[in-house]
């Protein structure tokens, strides 16, 4: 049996660059379990935070130590032709190295911009191979929360209130920008959250209670993006859908996340202990069912393919479910919320990695005979 060459693709320009890597590890590790192992051969291909892409054997060093490659690192001129001699790696930017060639289906692990924004997706699907998730329309829209939004109102899902701003707008006159504020005070209220549109993992976003945290995040969300999203707070219990497949898609069990801080910042996201994950979530059956189902609702609404993670805010004390956002490129490892739902939902992190590949050779062919 020939096996599928998976190329393997994390690190990236982002700021999740080094969640990317731990992710790629943990998939790695699944194609590479006892069921998958005569399936498929991993390629890896790293690209540094420079916009660097690295192959063969540099690649698998990040691959097997989880630690990001230092841009000094980078092997010298003279060393570079040498290594493109013998092929065992390869260092280009702006340039796929040769082993690009060689890759059956890719496997993109790159989270943030510049990996789940469709702007990679567009890139492979220029290269005609199949590739794990969303197209560049699923990928775009699940990761620019204003336009996610307006595509769940499209849809009909019940959502927090929210306003889009631009950087223009904040960093406008001393005249328009206090009109500003006020229009978001008369309209969200205390407390509520500023958000830059494009950024992931809850980089740059901040609670605010008062006009002054209000003016200082938004001064800081629009250092981080030209779209801003400010929504209105809320007091809910936080819970999550894993989605699975292409146009007959399957929603997983509800997962609840808990924790003391603040709230879900990137620190209780990626520190031990900070937070709790519940699964499955202690919910009505009624509840869970219209989770499930706006789940996959919200997966159809922007176009999503092969996997995502819907969030949801869950009002106990009015019984409203209200979505949140959708992750088409959602954290893959071991100890991931993704995984773990479908873990508990009978589908093993070996078995979910296999599906994942077999759902971009799917898509891929019914693409191809269109």
């Amino acid at each position: 049996m020939t096996k599928l060459r998976v190329g393997l693709l994390f690190g990236g320009r982002s700021g999740e660059h080094e969640v990317s890597i731990n992710s790629a590890r943990a998939i790695a590790k699944a194609l590479s379990a006892e069921q998958n192992a005569s399936k498929y051969e991993i390629l890896p291909f790293y690209i540094q935070k420079d916009g660097c892409w690295l192959a063969g054997d540099a690649a698998q060093k990040v691959l097997s130590s989880g630690k990001p490659l230092l841009e000094s690192q980078n092997p010298t001129t003279s060393e570079q032709n040498q290594l493109s001699n013998t092929q065992t790696q390869a260092l280009v930017r702006w340039q796929s190295p040769s082993q690009v060639a060689e890759v059956d289906v890719w496997f993109p692990i790159l989270h943030g911009p510049n990996g789940e924004d469709g702007t990679i997706q567009g890139l492979l699907t220029l290269m005609q191979v199949p590739f794990v998730g969303s197209g560049v329309l699923g990928s775009a829209m699940g990761m620019d929360k204003i336009a996610m939004k307006m595509a769940f109102e499209q849809a009909g899902l019940p959502q927090v209130k929210y306003k889009a701003l631009t950087r223009a707008q904040v960093w406008s006159n001393p005249c328009v920008f206090p009109k500003l504020c006020d229009e978001i005070e008369a309209t969200l209220g205390y407390p509520c959250f500023v958000k830059p549109a494009n950024l992931g993992s809850s980089v740059g976003i901040a609670k605010v209670r008062s006009r002054s945290e209000l003016e200082a995040a938004l001064d800081q969300a629009a250092n981080y993006d030209r779209r801003i999203i400010v929504e209105a707070g809320v007091v809910a219990r936080e819970v999550e859908c894993a989605v699975l497949g292409n146009d007959q898609p399957q929603a997983s069990v509800i997962g609840e996340i808990t924790f003391d801080s603040d709230f879900y910042d990137y620190e209780t996201k990626y520190t031990a202990g900070k937070a709790d994950l519940l699964i499955p979530a202690l919910l009505p059956d009624n509840i869970s069912r219209q989770i499930q189902d706006r789940a996959l609702q919200a997966f159809a609404a922007v176009d999503a393919a092969g996997l995502a993670r819907v969030d949801f805010f869950y009002v106990e004390a009015t019984g409203e479910i209200l979505i949140n956002e959708i992750n088409t490129l959602p954290g893959f490892t071991a100890t991931s919320m993704y995984p773990q739902l479908w873990s508990h939902s009978g589908v093993s992190f070996p078995e979910l990695g296999d599906k994942l590949i077999q759902l971009a050779l799917e898509r891929h062919s019914v693409k191809s005979a269109e």
